[in-house]
């Protein structure tokens, strides 16, 4: 799989080949829909919280006594059924959401959108953005001239203005492209090693700066998950403790006990 490199005025500067089995996975809904889910549960912070009739104040008398009042019986004013009483069954932010989610699923996932996004034409490798100072109208300007490549028009004009449009993956930290595309609401600049199933998916187009280091880092996760767990494990051999007098003594004894019972049973035999 080739793909073509341009620079940051929008012309091609090169070619670079793409591994398959990470830009050339096929889709599978149940798989990403798994990954997906976890991922969402994984980051959801449990805020919604009810008191039960133990955490609310009051109730510790009687309204009033059992029988004679001709009203129901009651033993507290804290009681779920009373104005200013608890809540049954209510949310309670004690309760974990997380999911664990395995490498080999979360590595494939990844594989998979980054494969839906370049079959569908919505990846973009740049070869480097070269800001020497961060300034947002570099980056507008950038993105403006890379809208010229065919299928990335949206990437300038009024439908850049609607977010969630451009996601820009770099493979180094640059303070100088984080904050010159800070201040552009469409876009949002990530590292390469902090990509996911879900930040893939949630924009439009992926653009991947130094595309050789970035599909390095991206293939890395690949062969950590396919890791061979079929390595033999050397122990060291036990050591043999020295014989001392005593254990010899014991073991001439055995085997001459032995000889003994032989010598009789052989006698009995005859």
């Amino acid at each position: 799989m080739e793909s073509i490199i341009y620079n940051v005025q929008g012309k091609k500067s090169g070619t670079l080949e793409l591994p398959e089995h990470v830009f050339g996975v096929a889709w599978n809904n149940a798989l990403m829909h798994q990954v997906v889910t976890a991922m969402q549960a994984n980051a959801r912070t449990p805020v919604a919280h009810t008191k039960d009739r133990g955490d609310v104040s009051g109730g510790g008398k009687k309204p009033w006594r059992q029988k004679g009042t001709g009203r129901a019986r009651h033993g507290s004013t804290r009681s779920p059924i009373w104005k200013g009483g608890g809540v049954t069954h209510g949310p309670r932010n004690e309760k974990d959401y997380s999911q664990k989610i395995p490498k080999k699923m979360r590595a494939k996932a990844l594989f998979m959108a980054l494969s839906r996004k370049f079959k569908d034409g919505e990846v973009i490798f740049v070869d480097h953005f070269g800001f020497d100072e961060p300034k947002t109208a570099a980056a507008v300007k950038a993105l403006a001239a890379l809208s010229k490549v065919d299928g990335f028009a949206r990437l300038s004009g009024p439908t850049a203005k609607r977010r969630n449009m451009a996601m820009v993956a770099i493979a180094e930290p640059s303070e100088t492209t984080i904050k010159s595309f800070r201040n552009i609401g469409s876009a949002f600049v990530s590292a390469v090693r902090d990509m996911n199933p879900v930040s893939v998916l949630k924009y439009k187009y992926l653009i991947l700066e130094n595309p050789e280091a970035a599909v390095a880092i991206i293939e890395s996760r690949s062969t950590k998950a396919r890791q061979p767990n079929n390595a033999k494990v050397v122990r060291p051999a036990k050591e043999t403790k020295p014989t001392s007098a005593r254990s010899v003594r014991k073991a001439a004894n055995k085997s001459a006990k032995t000889k003994v019972v032989k010598e009789k049973t052989a006698s009995k035999t005859k």
